[in-house]
């Protein structure tokens, strides 16, 4: 079987010159805002993409770093303040955060209408209600808008979801619940995890375990998402191992899969979120 390459980043880039044009027609620019703590070289990475591609498009993304031992009060009030400021549109705090940190209730701080990273107790339940005011979490949105893409149809499938954070496996498993598939949580107390693989039409690896995901567990023909993020030696790979897209109809590679979708629908939630602020 030749299997099909799912190229998130020429995706990403079509979305975003979309976007540009329609942040163009704005009579101002939608403001994100991004709160960082610490110097975590991932996190780093993570927000200097987010401001390139922000600013590529007409986003107005304002930066808000700290120093480690800030204090929880100084996140809340600037938080506060940021709900408050109508040049923000939305606002994100880039995770992870320091151990003295409450991240539920930072989070929970946040305005629902600026939560554009989806993480919000609000968000979350209307996703859950399949409610067309929810704001989606950023890379579970992208995986959807992949599958959608490739027109991979999703009705009745088997779908494995390997990895339950709030982040990611969680909602990608309700999106595709809502879109009809039969969806499994696979998690670190789950047992029998090749027979799971072997019956999944659909698997999204989001768990951070490099190549944990063994090619001979594969389903012939099964669609393969791999969220995963690892280094081995240096270099990048996923949480499937490589040689499984040889099985597979469709797949995402490692990088230049899903990673370039989540700064995407990251952008485009907080475009989203300016025309309901607006009542565009």
């Amino acid at each position: 079987m030749s299997a099909q390459i799912i190229n998130g980043k020429k995706t990403a880039e079509e979305l975003e010159a979309v976007l540009k044009s329609d942040i163009a027609e704005l009579p101002s620019a939608p403001g994100l805002a991004i709160i960082q703590v610490g110097d975590d070289e991932a996190s780093t990475i993570y927000v200097r993409n987010k401001l390139k591609a922000a600013a590529a498009i007409g986003i107005n993304a304002v930066l808000h770093k700290f120093s480690e031992d800030v204090s929880q009060k100084e996140i809340a009030d600037l938080i506060i303040t940021l709900n408050n400021n109508k040049n923000i549109n939305g606002m994100i705090v880039q995770l992870p955060l320091p151990a003295h940190l409450n991240e539920e209730e930072l989070l929970d701080l946040i305005a629902p209408k600026k939560d554009v990273d989806g993480f919000h107790p609000l968000n979350i339940g209307r996703l859950q209600n399949g409610s067309s005011k929810a704001l989606l979490a950023a890379t579970p949105k992208g995986i959807l808008y992949l599958l959608e893409k490739e027109k991979i149809d999703l009705t009745g499938k088997n779908a494995l979801i390997i990895g339950c954070s709030k982040i990611v496996g969680r909602p990608a498993g309700m999106l595709l619940l809502q879109h009809g598939c039969t969806v499994t949580f696979a998690h670190i107390h789950t047992q029998n995890l090749p027979q799971l693989v072997k019956t999944a039409d659909i698997i999204i690896a989001a768990c951070g375990c490099p190549q944990m995901v063994k090619a001979e567990w594969i389903k012939e023909g099964a669609v393969l998402i791999d969220v995963g993020i690892n280094r081995i030696n240096g270099k990048l790979c996923g949480d499937i191992e490589a040689a499984a897209a040889e099985k597979a109809s469709f797949f995402t590679p490692v990088p230049g899969g899903v990673g370039p979708m989540t700064v995407a629908m990251l952008l485009q939630n907080t475009y989203e979120a300016y025309l309901k602020q607006n009542h565009k």
